[in-house]
């Protein structure tokens, strides 16, 4: 039997029950016969990838890569301030600024 087996026929309808208790959350009987199915579907996923053949492949701490991707300031061309406030709804052209409501 295959571990991907065993976890799909561990999961009982008190596993998502117990789940949802924790995550405080109420489920129906078909919510929970559903994410039954969907979480033991993820927990054979799981367990398909932990079965394959690591050997050789270097530990890691992050996905991504581990030096900075940034690129050098470099100043660009933009729109100018009168063209942008333009496009404004109600700018305070005066003080060269954008106006916007107040927020509380």
């Amino acid at each position: 039997m295959l571990a991907s087996d065993v976890m799909a026929t561990k999961l009982e309808r008190d596993d998502v029950l117990r789940v949802a208790e924790l995550a405080h959350l109420s489920l129906t009987d078909a919510e929970v016969e559903t994410f039954a199915r969907q979480l033991a579907a993820i927990l054979d996923w799981v367990n398909q990838i932990q079965e394959a053949d690591t050997a050789g492949v270097p530990p890691t701490s992050h996905i991504a890569a581990t030096e900075a991707a940034w690129r050098d300031d470099a100043e660009t061309p933009s729109i100018d301030r009168a063209r942008a406030l333009d496009g404004a709804p109600d700018p305070a052209r005066e003080a060269g600024l954008f106006r916007v409501p107040t927020v509380r």
